[in-house]
């Protein structure tokens, strides 16, 4: 994921997006991490979604960024309400929708989430994992979602990448065979999940 950030740079290869090699960070890639504490703490809600527009430069004046902003707030499914609040003020789960506003909000290729709902309540995470499904369906872009969870990767993934250790590498890549959207009791999601299951335990054979 670093990789693909332009954080770091491959020893071998290359990672490419619309066919142009990656060398550096960009508003083409926007990330998503796992720490809850990743907003600028001086910041209100609003204000913390519409700073990487100013830094980007993205909109000619203000009030168009504040109206992105706004936008991006509700879909993630924060009012006006929250507009004014500080990070101190929100809980776990209103900080990740609004880390996910501004991501969204520069309107990447790639939306980049390393374990994003790791550090949340298995009931906010159920209500983030289906706001980030409505996300999907409403911009079609695309994302990549790191998660150790097995029922997670198949919840919200199209493609799920499985990945082994010692070395890292791919062990295989499978097409989500469950219809959306999908629950736990859909017929054949056990069955997918024990596949999933047995490849992680065989991971480094």
């Amino acid at each position: 994921m670093r990789l693909i950030a332009g954080f770091e740079e491959p020893t071998e290869g290359a990672v490419l997006l619309d066919g142009t090699k990656v060398k550096d960070p960009g508003p083409d890639r926007a990330m998503v991490f796992q720490d809850l504490n990743q907003l600028f703490p001086w910041k209100t809600t609003l204000k913390n979604v519409v700073y990487p527009l100013k830094v980007n430069k993205l909109y000619s004046d203000n009030e168009h960024r504040l109206e992105t902003a706004r936008k991006y707030l509700r879909m993630v499914g924060l009012s006006e309400n929250f507009d004014s609040a500080f990070p101190h003020q929100l809980s776990g789960g209103m900080k990740q929708r609004v880390a996910i506003a501004r991501a969204l909000a520069l309107d990447p290729k790639v939306l980049l989430m390393d374990e994003p709902f790791g550090s949340i309540d298995a009931q906010t995470r159920t209500g983030l994992q289906e706001e980030l499904i409505k996300i999907w369906e409403d911009t079609q872009k695309t994302i990549l979602f790191v998660t150790h969870n097995i029922e997670e990767a198949i919840l919200l993934g199209t493609r799920i990448c499985v990945l082994g250790t010692n070395p890292g590498r791919v062990l295989e890549v499978f097409e989500n065979p469950i219809e959306p959207p999908r629950i736990a009791t859909d017929p054949g999601f056990a069955e997918f999940w024990k596949t999933l299951y047995n490849l992680l335990g065989h991971k480094d054979e």
